[in-house]
């Protein structure tokens, strides 16, 4: 259940470049979400853009791309759930919107590229809501079609083990949040295997 706004500097893309870059970085959601080019995972694809007037984005001190050799300034901040991906996964989530950005702006061979950091946010689990109802990050697996047996949910179910773990032993009082199955109240649940990680988003 990616989020991805896009803040660039006002002049920078045209309405054919917007396009383009909105279709890549759905991929790239799509891809996130295990592959779920379903319509519950193409729902979840939002990519929201913040044009920044002349005069309002300063770098290094300047208002223009002076400190920057590039074309255009991109910051890409990427909302997902907390204990959605590992370390590799992200780092791929990085390389691969950077590469978006870079193929919308029609960057060749020699040419300087854009000025873009990526930021990924992750919502702590029970702080994420739709349609006024707190969603899980179980209810959003189901809803994107990730399937519940596979090595990336065995991940996720190790990562909220260890927090309901490391809650409980720290005296976490009930309902303070942040944990599957409900389990706010710092009960230590069944511990479940880890997996490796996969080189790639999705799986």
């Amino acid at each position: 259940m990616p989020i991805m706004q896009v803040h660039y500097s006002e002049a920078t893309l045209d309405h054919a470049r917007k396009a383009a870059l909105a279709q890549r970085l759905t991929d790239v959601q799509i891809a996130m979400e295990g592959g779920a080019n379903t319509p519950g995972g193409r729902a979840f694809a939002w990519v929201v853009f913040l044009p920044i007037r002349q005069g309002d984005w300063w770098v290094g001190g300047r208002p223009d791309d002076a400190p920057m050799a590039g074309s255009g300034r991109f910051l890409i901040r990427v909302t997902i759930p907390e204990g959605y991906m590992d370390v590799t996964r992200k780092k791929v989530v990085h390389a691969a919107v950077n590469a978006a950005v870079v193929e919308a702006m029609g960057v060749g061979h020699g040419d300087p590229a854009p000025a873009i950091q990526v930021i990924l946010d992750e919502v702590t689990e029970g702080n994420w809501g739709a349609g006024g109802r707190t969603i899980s990050l179980q209810a959003i697996a189901d809803q994107v079609g990730l399937p519940k047996d596979g090595e990336r949910f065995r991940w996720v179910r190790a990562y909220f083990d260890a927090k309901a773990r490391q809650f409980a032993a720290a005296g976490y009082p009930a309902g303070t949040g942040g944990l599957m199955d409900g389990r706010a109240d710092g009960s230590q649940p069944a511990t479940r295997p880890g997996a490796a990680s996969a080189a790639r988003i999705g799986a």
